[in-house]
């Protein structure tokens, strides 16, 4: 269960903007919205118009051992995406990823729906959408999905999905964090860009044994049509 401290933790961060907070993007305005990427590099590439939706990733990255090479491969993800839209221009907007972060981190045997409760974002459709791996289909491999098709203001919407292939890749500060990604839309109509960044954790251990594991992440990420 979480600690009081967690708890508070989240109850402060997020009781200022619960106030004004709408419950899905389509009632948000995010017409001044503007994403920042580090300054020089060219892996990512930041859109100079606003973005359709913003969200907060909390979920695993799932690994397997290769154990020729003695390391991890990955092997899928999954993730809640739900809204902080209506968080931008507010002071918690900086302090969500963060928030969901430690929540997500200080607790074990809760699920990531649990975590999406704690942080009151489920009614009136709060959780986005979920994001994970299905079969390439352009190529080989797997490739990442956002699927929206069944929450939100998308709910049954059938193309209320993207699924990408990766455009820009940028590695994190920190080795215990997934890179962060710039991703063009190869199918479906939910966007034609996203954009995860503010990462934390999702990296698996350098060396393994056999078997699978998964590995607890939160990021942020931003939809752009």
């Amino acid at each position: 269960m979480l600690t009081f401290n967690i708890l508070a933790l989240v109850i402060l961060g997020y009781a200022d903007a619960s106030r004004a907070r709408k419950h899905h993007s389509a009632g948000c305005d995010l017409s001044g919205a503007r994403l920042n990427v580090p300054a020089n590099q060219t892996q990512l590439i930041a859109p100079t118009y606003a973005p359709s939706y913003i969200g907060i990733g909390v979920g695993t990255q799932n690994y397997t051992c290769n154990t020729t090479l003695s390391t991890y491969t990955l092997v899928g993800a999954y993730g809640e995406i739900f809204d902080s839209s209506c968080l931008y221009g507010t002071s918690s907007f900086e302090s969500a990823p963060t928030v969901a972060s430690n929540v997500w981190y200080a607790t074990t045997n809760v699920t990531v729906q649990q975590i999406v409760t704690i942080l009151g974002l489920t009614h009136n459709s709060g959780v986005l959408g979920q994001q994970y791996y299905v079969p390439n289909p352009v190529g080989t491999g797997l490739s990442p999905k956002w699927d929206f098709t069944s929450s939100g203001a998308t709910a049954g919407d059938p193309n209320a999905y993207v699924i990408g292939a990766k455009v820009g890749d940028l590695p994190s500060a920190n080795s215990s964090d997934i890179d962060e990604l710039m991703v063009k839309a190869v199918e479906g109509e939910l966007a034609s860009l996203v954009f995860r960044v503010d990462t934390d954790g999702g990296q698996p251990p350098a060396q393994c044994e056999a078997g699978n594991i998964t590995v607890k992440y939160t990021a942020q990420y931003w939809f752009f049509s």
